[in-house]
């Protein structure tokens, strides 16, 4: 126990110098290059960036999806204290689905067509648990009624094209849930989805997690996603973390210029409607041929001459936990951050 009597919080996953390069033709894929985290129980972690950042390829071989002949892992996951990339594939499967679960990003393209919603489920509990197909049935009518599916006793026997794009996505959380797993991994969960069902998506998920005592990766494009259910954020850019931090400390005060771009991307309700929307100029950089230094630089409107030396991810800002890749000096970029973000930060967390 922590001084006062506070009880420890469980550290269930570390992630630690994590990287996964993939061989090709063309050259060596660094997908994921040297990425950095923790995970507590009960919390929630966000994980931004844009398509091509490594995102989801960091959350497959969490769960020891990218195994391939031309796949080569550097660093250390540690699930409860042991290296799951030291498992054998049998061993993973362990693991995959009763400890980490996943909700993957299209659900039409993850759920069989030709199967019931409910035989999927079934199916995915009996992997796992040694029950008949009658108890595994009865408790995917129960997890079906969870996240929020109507008349679930007659859903349950539907097929995935008489589902709505909405009801589809809350039926693979259910899928998710079957096992009861610790961590939760949701890709992009709200992709393609309305604004209004994207909000009841995200209050599932944070309800689910508080329901089962699990902890959330979010991942997902869209800063305004994890805004409202993130406990820590973490900026990710050609494969490398490029600023971490708490929710409410990225949002009051970003430090690093690719994160002040992904904010103004986002429209303000509070703000005069702009005529066009911020964009970040250019295109991602190849992850084969990545440029040096600063991955950010050739877009970066505040480069300059350092900038061609790769800065490390460490503090510099007085709060502790609030890590960023800038070598500009604190003080030059929150005078300069505003010109990039239309109005005040802060109402935003």
């Amino acid at each position: 126990m922590e001084p006062g009597g506070a009880l420890m919080a469980e550290r269930l996953l570390e992630v630690e110098d994590l990287s996964v390069h993939f061989a090709t033709v063309d050259g060596t894929v660094k997908a994921v290059d040297g990425v950095s985290f923790e995970l507590e129980r009960g919390k929630v972690l966000g994980i931004v960036g844009e398509s091509g950042s490594g995102k989801s390829v960091t959350a497959m071989t969490l769960m020891g999806l990218t195994r391939d002949v031309n796949a080569h892992f550097g660093g250390e996951v540690r699930y409860k204290g042991r290296n799951l990339l030291e498992l054998s594939e049998s061993e993973m499967q362990g693991y995959r689905g009763n400890e980490i679960g996943m909700i993957f990003q299209d659900p039409m393209t993850s759920l069989n067509p030709v199967y019931r919603i409910g035989e999927q489920i079934v199916e995915a509990i009996q992997a796992h648990d040694k029950v008949d197909k009658r108890v595994a049935k009865r408790r995917a009518v129960e997890l079906l009624k969870q996240v929020g599916i109507p008349n679930p006793e007659s859903r349950v026997d539907d097929f995935p094209h008489q589902f709505s794009g909405g009801m589809r996505q809350r039926a693979m959380i259910a899928m998710a849930l079957s096992c009861n797993p610790d961590v939760l991994i949701a890709d992009e969960p709200t992709t393609a989805l309305d604004v209004t069902i994207q909000a009841q998506i995200i209050e599932l998920i944070g309800r689910l997690k508080d329901d089962f005592n699990s902890a959330v990766i979010m991942i997902t494009h869209d800063l305004g996603v994890v805004a409202e259910i993130a406990d820590e954020i973490i900026v990710m850019y050609a494969g490398r973390v490029v600023e971490q931090a708490e929710k409410r400390d990225l949002f009051y005060d970003p430090q690093m210029p690719y994160t002040w771009g992904l904010l103004g991307s986002i429209p303000r309700l509070d703000r005069p409607k702009p005529e066009r929307l911020h964009s970040i100029k250019g295109a991602p950089p190849s992850v084969i041929n990545a440029p040096a230094g600063c991955k950010f630089r050739p877009r970066c409107p505040h480069a300059f001459e350092k900038c061609v030396d790769e800065p490390a991810l460490e503090n510099r800002v007085e709060k502790p936990g609030h890590l960023d890749r800038c070598w500009l000096d604190v003080e030059v970029k929150r005078a300069l951050r505003d010109a990039t973000i239309s109005g005040d930060t802060q109402e935003a967390a």
